[in-house]
């Protein structure tokens, strides 16, 4: 009987983190506090280059850094060196798979995202939703700056999107039309969606 109370309590439990993390009206995709190439959703987090590599005049790579959005001691966030200075268009930049996310009771994107002033950083920043018919839905945020900044995008800005029910990526794009100068690092944490 103490063994079948303990998992009923355990049930509990669980329901109610469930729900805790309900009221707090988001869903969090990247924290990057794991330091690992894989979201809080379990999906991959990887870097992308036009024509799969084939200008090595251009480059992305990312690598993760003890320094949280919020301040958490023990988070990380993701560090993106990019260089889209090529003599080719060029554009390349980081995904992560949303396993088929149904956003539809959600209103905001939203990221944290800051520059490096050591190393350069265009102030603009390009990301991107992909449904299920694997369009592109665009958005440029203007403003980047060196210090942490919370984005909020409505999702009604990523007007491509027809099909909330099963969103497969979200996109982070360096461009050479878009990125002044061409290359530089920028910082991103805790993408979620809220509601």
């Amino acid at each position: 009987m103490a063994r079948f109370t303990g998992f009923v309590f355990m049930a509990l439990w669980l329901s109610c983190g469930a729900l805790a993390a309900e009221e707090g009206n988001s869903l969090i995709v990247a924290d990057f506090d794991n330091a690992q190439s894989t979201n809080n959703l379990g999906k991959e987090i990887e870097i992308w280059l036009q024509g799969d590599g084939g200008d090595e005049t251009q480059t992305c790579q990312m690598s993760f850094v003890k320094d949280d959005a919020l301040g958490e001691e023990r988070g990380h966030s993701l560090q993106l060196d990019y260089d889209v200075d090529s003599p080719n268009p060029a554009y390349n930049g980081m995904r992560t798979d949303l396993g088929n996310f149904d956003a539809t009771g959600y209103k905001n994107l939203n990221f944290y995202v800051k520059g490096d002033a050591a190393r350069g950083f265009g102030k603009r920043l390009k990301v991107e939703l992909i449904g299920p018919d694997m369009r592109p839905s665009p958005y440029i945020f203007d403003g980047v700056t060196t210090e942490w900044q919370k984005v909020t995008i409505p999702l009604s800005e990523f007007w491509v999107v027809r099909d909330w029910t099963q969103l497969q990526k979200f996109v982070v794009v360096f461009a050479d039309i878009v990125n002044d100068p061409k290359s530089g690092t920028v910082y991103l944490d805790h993408v979620h969606f809220s509601k």
